[in-house]
């Protein structure tokens, strides 16, 4: 069995808020369209901030 340490991860920046996410288990058959990192940012993605 293999383990990961979570700095090798993957991360992105939330849309939203901006802070850094890393990769999750639930996401990893749609880690490409990940771009929120939580549910209340998503529900806030009409306020994003201009990149």
């Amino acid at each position: 069995m293999t383990t990961h340490r979570k700095q090798d991860l993957p991360s992105k920046h939330c849309a939203v808020c901006g802070r850094p996410f890393t990769w999750r288990r639930k996401w990893a058959a749609c880690w490409d369209e990940v771009r929120y990192c939580s549910e209340r940012c998503r529900r806030h993605r009409r306020e994003a901030r201009p990149s």
